[in-house]
């Protein structure tokens, strides 16, 4: 008996269905994807300590009550929109960029009312921004 040596067979891969798969999904998450530019406030946060801080008598004070009313140096404005507080911030500033910017807020304001004040305090240039709070004694 005479065995005849076989070639083995050469199996190959077909990549076709594979890619036509892959470009399904780089279209779907192309057209699916969504692109937004958020807005950004740069702030540095104060660090609670058990000294006070010295008083700088040169400052823009900003309060905002539990209804969302804008008082600018001890002023109410007319509304709390946001070219009402920039032209009041740009008012007190006095074209000086160095002001720091107090936010006195009430705990139930309106997140939007303080974000409009900080908003506000950019656009003119105020970069020096904070939000003091009452230290809790436990």
């Amino acid at each position: 008996m005479k065995f005849r040596e076989s070639e083995p067979e050469q199996t190959e891969l077909n990549l076709t269905p594979l890619i036509d798969v892959v470009f399904l999904l780089l279209i779907f998450f192309m057209v699916s994807t969504t692109f937004q530019k958020e807005s950004e406030l740069k702030i540095q946060l104060p660090q609670a300590a058990t000294d006070k801080p010295p008083i700088d008598a040169d400052k823009i004070e900003v309060m905002v009550d539990a209804t969302g009313k804008t008082h600018v140096g001890g002023r109410e404005l007319v509304n709390s929109s946001l070219a009402t507080v920039r032209q009041a911030l740009q008012k007190a500033a006095n074209g000086r960029r160095d002001i720091p910017l107090i936010i006195r807020a009430d705990k139930g304001t309106p997140y939007q009312a303080i974000v409009t004040v900080m908003d506000a305090g950019s656009q003119i240039g105020l970069l020096r921004m904070s939000l003091p709070t009452l230290r809790v004694q436990e």
